[in-house]
């Protein structure tokens, strides 16, 4: 008897240090892409003296996030990014669409780095070419380093001539960065098999094509109405 209940004891801790596993494994890319973009808003946001100001983000139209963007090269460098945007609604901030972005650039240094990419979009115009087919930045909307921190008035000054405002965060350090001639399209894929059928990322974006977003929604939808007054 004292044998049995000894291997039953065995057995449910091997479950419990399973589950995690296999709940991880379960987890979908564009689920985790998503906990990714929260995380990493949330990190950033909590920092008082280098964070994105409210003054910023009080008149956000949109907000996009690509974790862990790569970026590498010798001589002529490349950089991919896979990330959401969701934008600003009469009711709160939409569901998300996904979206990919790549780049290249020249003069890079040899090897490779990891960075979150994060884009507050300032307006409408904006935000709508952002969410069109194709969209490069520098050339379809105007794109600026974005302040950090509490000045407001450069953060004024930079949204009357910045359609988006760029971050970036790498090796723990986080600060405005210049992406122009960077690449934006929606991930048709990850949008359809996200949502269970074809949408474009504009429909889901401003037309409210999804009225009720799967539960993997629920945290990113929550730190935005945290951050974002």
């Amino acid at each position: 008897m004292k044998t049995l209940r000894t291997l039953a004891v065995a057995a449910a801790a091997v479950l419990l240090l399973t589950y995690p596993v296999l709940d991880a494994q379960q987890e979908t890319d564009e689920a985790r892409r998503l906990r990714n973009a929260s995380t990493i808003f949330g990190e950033i946001m909590s920092a008082e003296d280098a964070r994105i100001p409210e003054s910023i983000l009080g008149k956000a139209e949109g907000i996009a996030i690509f974790p862990d963007t790569v970026k590498a090269g010798f001589i002529i460098g490349g950089m991919r990014g896979r990330g959401v945007i969701s934008a600003r609604t009469p009711t709160g901030w939409s569901a998300p669409a996904f979206l990919t972005m790549t780049g290249g650039s020249i003069g890079l240094q040899i090897g490779g780095q990891a960075a979150d990419i994060i884009l507050v979009i300032n307006n409408r115009r904006g935000l709508e070419t952002m969410v069109s087919n194709q969209f490069k930045l520098g050339a379809d909307a105007a794109v600026a380093a974005g302040p950090v921190g509490r000045d407001a008035q450069a953060a004024t000054d930079l949204q009357l001539r910045a359609q988006i405002l760029s971050y970036s965060r790498a090796r723990g350090l986080f600060a405005g960065v210049t992406i122009n001639g960077s690449t934006i399209r929606q991930d048709r894929d990850a949008n359809a098999r996200f949502y269970g059928r074809p949408l474009e990322m504009k429909d889901i974006v401003l037309a409210g094509a999804v009225a009720e977003p799967p539960a993997p929604v629920v945290p990113w939808l929550d730190t935005l109405k945290r951050f974002v007054p």
